[in-house]
């Protein structure tokens, strides 16, 4: 028997950047065919530097000016400016304006991988390069941080609620809403923007390469995702609500099977603290780990937790690419998207009103999600 199901926190609104383009329209689209609009040759993203054998997945045609404005993009990241941007999304989805007295209590919880691999390799290569080594621009400094894209997304809109960035792999998205979730749900802020960011750049898609974690024609992508949460019951139109998140990890050395279990466990004090059953999940929008034989784990602990029920599958990184610490917080744009494209009755396998969200890591961390579809109104 379930227990009580904890306060759900709403979705109002969200902006998304990925390799399908802007919206979580293009990007359920995309997954739901399987193909990418044409876009960008990643000239832009290598920066004439020379690219690994591997295909690359650019946000195509990212303009951050149009979204952000001229000024003082020339010192910040490709990091920064995504998560800005989807920042900027998220909140010109919202039905009005965050207000002048909304402000202090309004806050800034994203994930990320290192921040930004571009900007650590090219500022330590300059210390090496140049005549002295203090002659690097302070400038590119605060760009290293790991906060430094969710305090510039707090600077430009004066928000000065709680303030906080995760690193946790490929459940860095899901960290961070179970983080969001739990400062709402216990009152330390009424509302956060939420998300991660991923940059792709030459140094990142190398990394990727020399890992020897992408298997034969793996694609490297980049994204971002931001959501505005919201904390209590108000009557304002939300997209869905955040009903549950788990993060849990198994130790590799126990091997991909306790992976597997560790993830269905997730699962399944995801759904009890959602109050949600097996038999709710109507889709599920999957992580699909690149690391060879990973997405195999991620299915069987998800088939454990839900054995017997059939729900539709999204496959978000097949089509988008490996994009890391972004990947769960684009899983989530995508099942809002699907949501929002009303799932034809032709494609929709299952009656249940939630969706699931699951995550592996190469270290073996696990997350789990839970979300709600709102009931329409009369």
């Amino acid at each position: 028997m379930n227990r009580t199901a904890a306060p759900a926190v709403r979705i109002t609104g969200y902006g998304v950047l990925s390799a399908a383009g802007i919206g979580g329209k293009a990007l359920y689209e995309a997954v739901r065919s399987g193909e990418l609009p044409l876009g960008d040759d990643a000239a832009e993203v290598l920066a004439g530097q020379p690219a690994p054998p591997v295909r690359l997945l650019p946000v195509p045609d990212f303009n951050p000016r149009e979204h952000l404005g001229r000024k003082g993009l020339s010192v910040l990241s490709r990091t920064s400016t995504l998560g800005m941007t989807a920042s900027e999304l998220a909140l010109d989805a919202l039905p009005e304006p965050v207000g002048e007295s909304e402000r202090a209590d309004t806050g800034v919880v994203l994930g990320s991988s290192t921040g930004s691999a571009q900007a650590f390799s090219e500022f330590f290569r300059d210390t090496y390069e140049l005549e002295r080594p203090y002659l690097v621009s302070p400038a590119l400094f605060p760009g290293l941080l790991l906060n430094h894209c969710a305090s510039q997304v707090a600077m430009r809109h004066s928000f000065t609620g709680l303030n906080a960035s995760l690193a946790g792999g490929h459940v860095s998205a899901l960290s961070a809403l179970r983080y969001a979730r739990n400062a709402l749900t216990t009152g330390r802020a009424s509302r956060l923007l939420t998300g991660a960011v991923e940059e792709l750049s030459a140094q990142s898609a190398w990394a990727w390469y020399r890992s020897g974690d992408l298997p034969e024609g793996a694609s490297v992508g980049e994204g971002s995702a931001v959501f505005v949460l919201e904390g209590g019951t108000g009557s304002s139109a939300h997209l869905a609500e955040l009903a549950a998140c788990e993060v849990s990890f198994s130790p590799l050395g126990e091997g991909p099977l306790a992976v597997s279990a560790a993830l269905a466990r997730c699962v399944g004090d995801a759904l009890s603290a959602s109050g949600c059953t097996p038999a709710d999940i109507s889709v599920v929008s999957c992580g699909s780990s690149s690391r060879p034989g990973w997405a195999a784990v991620e299915s069987r602990g998800r088939g454990r937790a839900l054995t017997g029920y059939d729900p539709d599958v999204l496959r978000v990184q097949e089509v988008l690419g490996e994009s890391h610490s972004a990947s769960g917080a684009l899983q989530l744009a995508a099942l809002l998207g699907y949501w929002e494209a009303d799932a034809p009755s032709g494609e929709s396998r299952t009656s249940g009103s939630c969706g699931l969200i699951t995550s592996v890591g190469h270290d073996g961390s696990v997350a789990a999600a839970v979300v709600r579809r709102p009931v329409p109104s009369a």
